[in-house]
């Protein structure tokens, strides 16, 4: 499972979570300036309680398999939502009664509720992804770490109307333990995946699809995108893969918690 994806991608979602979010002191301000609903904070940033609010702690290790069992397959789709890719990615899931899981970025999410709500009324799963995508978290001090994914999950939780995450996914897979033990004490598992199609690379759809099919057999956990991009690749090879997957006996699943 190895880091990826495109530093401009990353630094236009980290301008956007500092300047909406107002993170500048970058390690975590956990006080926020209250609106006048009755003491939460303004801009989606978590306070004191939403971040404590008891959750089913989960293992914290990084999960990689499905609870579809052995011949089961975890569709995972990042970086979303996108007002132009997901609603295509819901539609192709929804013609092939296709439940997958979406990792949220938070400024994402925040920006575009109702795409959430949509994806939750679907049938999907969320997960967190994450304030701003940086690539480097496991260089950063817990502080921001403990920033990056608990205001991202006061985003995504009022984004979706009350619906919590249930995985956590770091992105470009830096993990640390620290990271992954918070994650999973706010009762998101840690996620990683086995089959990295590298759509973010346009590698073309054939290229993804046979991808899918070379690496399937060695973990059940896909990987695509929704947004950071142009994404009529992965559509494409959505498309191809998912009958290809059922025809050959596999049952989409969602990742064991």
């Amino acid at each position: 499972m190895a880091k990826h994806k495109g530093r401009a991608w990353h630094s236009r979602l980290l301008a956007a979570a500092l300047g909406v979010t107002a993170l500048a002191a970058a390690t975590s301000v956990w006080t926020a300036q209250a609106d006048t609903t009755g003491g939460r904070p303004t801009g989606g940033v978590a306070s004191p309680d939403e971040r404590d609010r008891p959750a089913a702690k989960v293992a914290a290790d990084i999960a990689h398999a499905s609870d579809a069992g052995d011949r089961g397959v975890n569709i995972t789709i990042d970086d979303g939502p996108d007002p132009v890719w997901t609603p295509q990615v819901l539609r192709l899931l929804k013609d092939e009664g296709v439940k997958a899981t979406f990792c949220m970025v938070g400024t994402q999410a925040r920006a575009y509720p109702d795409l959430v709500k949509q994806v939750v009324a679907d049938g999907h799963r969320l997960c967190n992804h994450t304030v701003s995508h940086d690539t480097a978290m496991d260089t950063k001090s817990e502080a921001y770490q403990a920033q990056q994914i608990l205001d991202a999950e006061a985003m995504i939780v009022k984004a979706s109307g009350g619906v919590r995450s249930q995985y956590y996914r770091a992105p470009g897979g830096a993990f640390t333990p620290y990271s992954r033990q918070l994650a999973a004490s706010h009762g998101m598992r840690p996620l990683g995946w086995n089959v990295d199609t590298k759509d973010f690379e346009h590698p073309g759809a054939d290229t993804m699809v046979a991808t899918v099919k070379r690496e399937i057999a060695g973990g059940p956990t896909v990987l695509f995108h929704d947004a950071g991009g142009e994404r009529s690749q992965t559509l494409a090879a959505l498309r191809e893969v998912l009958p290809w997957l059922a025809d050959q006996g596999y049952s989409f699943g969602f990742p064991v918690r």
